[in-house]
């Protein structure tokens, strides 16, 4: 008896050992917190239409996980039409989402069920805490304004420092800024981070070799998909017994400058009168340096070289510009409404590599009103740039 219960003993420990290596040692539940309910968009998915938009950055822009999701509903509901909105640009987070919001996500009207992520480029973009907060609420206030009916779920995708947060017995800093935001709006969370984090540990598989980077290897990608895959089957099983569409009532702010009426505006011609500014109607780079989607071919007023102010007009809270932050990237003065100039060095860690498209914030929890924001050229500029340019993209504010 002793020897069956010692072989039993090593079956079981060889059987869990394999368990595990096929990852199927934890389960996905555990960091899935389900607020709420995805009783509206599960209801769509079985009406014949429905719309899913995905907001966040690479790791949203990238195939992947993503593509999954697109299969798993069209083979979960064959008989329903879907619009899938792929809303992911690379390198943006929560704030130049909660600006791009109107154009990118509700283009083709309000969206049934929204995928949020920004918690890798929140952190790595190194956003501040009141900027995370007020473009996270900004993008889930927007959407609710947009729609009271819109399900949506925040997902917190895995980068190393996160794991070493969660090694350390913490919560990462911008994961518990959205989970603040998820809490007051009721809004269900799927902890990806916390995870794969959990799921190494327990020697299902490791960073190096198998999940490999914060933008996923095929393996890692599948990972992300099993966790969505499960958490959606979840919700809609215990929706689908409630036939009725609910609004959300939406609670007052966390935070009063929350970018909730995020804007762009494209430059024209009348920003262009100024000394030294010069509006490209078809911008592309001069040298080989890469551009990306939306930053080329396209309108762009250019600081060509130190002269005059251009003056951009708003009313609202927070304003502020998107550039394409290449290596000729330079240095800005500012002022809001004849306030003292202020500087913005407008090279990033990255603008040697690309054009990359960056959101500059340059003033925020503004009292209401008409306010004016003036730009000039320095001849100073970083060390490490070539030049002394500012390409703008788009004005952004946040209107009353």
């Amino acid at each position: 008896m002793m020897k069956f219960k010692t072989i039993s003993l090593f079956l079981f420990i060889v059987l869990m050992a394999v368990f595990n290596a096929y990852g199927q040692g934890l389960d996905e539940k555990y960091y899935h917190t389900h607020r709420g309910s995805l009783n509206n968009s599960c209801q769509k998915f079985q009406e014949g239409e429905a719309r899913i938009a995905f907001l966040g950055g690479s790791i949203t822009y990238n195939p992947g996980w993503r593509d999954s999701l697109y299969t798993y509903f069209t083979h979960t509901y064959p008989e329903t039409d879907f619009d899938f909105i792929n809303a992911g640009i690379p390198s943006m987070g929560s704030t130049p989402g909660a600006f791009r919001f109107e154009r990118d996500v509700l283009k083709n009207g309000p969206v049934d069920l929204l995928f949020l992520e920004a918690a890798v480029n929140d952190f790595t973009n190194g956003r501040t805490p009141t900027e995370i907060t007020r473009g996270i609420e900004g993008i889930v206030r927007h959407s609710l304004r947009e729609d009271p009916a819109t399900s949506i779920v925040i997902m917190h995708f895995v980068d190393p420092v996160k794991m070493k947060d969660y090694r350390n017995g913490n919560v990462p800093e911008v994961i518990r800024l959205h989970e603040e935001v998820a809490r007051h709006y009721n809004i269900s969370t799927i902890n990806l981070a916390k995870e794969v984090t959990e799921r190494i540990d327990a020697g299902e598989f490791d960073w190096e070799n198998d999940f490999k980077d914060l933008h996923p290897s095929p393996f890692g990608q599948d990972i992300y998909y099993r966790s969505m895959k499960k958490f959606l089957e979840g919700a809609c099983e215990v929706a689908q017994k409630d036939e009725k569409l609910k609004t959300t009532q939406i609670p007052g702010p966390l935070d009063p400058y929350s970018y909730a009426n995020g804007t762009l505006i494209e430059p024209g011609d009348d920003y262009a009168s100024g000394i030294g500014w010069e509006l490209v109607e078809d911008w592309q780079p001069s040298d080989e340096i890469g551009t990306r989607s939306n930053y080329v071919d396209v309108p762009m007023l250019v600081g060509v070289y130190p002269g005059e102010p251009i003056r951009f007009q708003f009313e609202g809270n927070t304003a502020g510009i998107a550039v394409a932050s290449g290596p000729n990237a330079g240095i800005i003065e500012y002022r809001i409404d004849g306030s003292p100039w202020k500087k913005q060095d407008l090279f990033t860690q990255w603008s040697q590599q690309l054009y990359l498209p960056w959101f500059f914030t340059l003033a925020s929890g503004l009292e209401s009103g008409k306010h004016s924001l003036e730009i000039r050229l320095l001849e100073e500029k970083n060390l490490e740039s070539e030049g002394r340019q500012a390409i703008i993209r788009y004005f952004y504010y946040n209107a009353e």
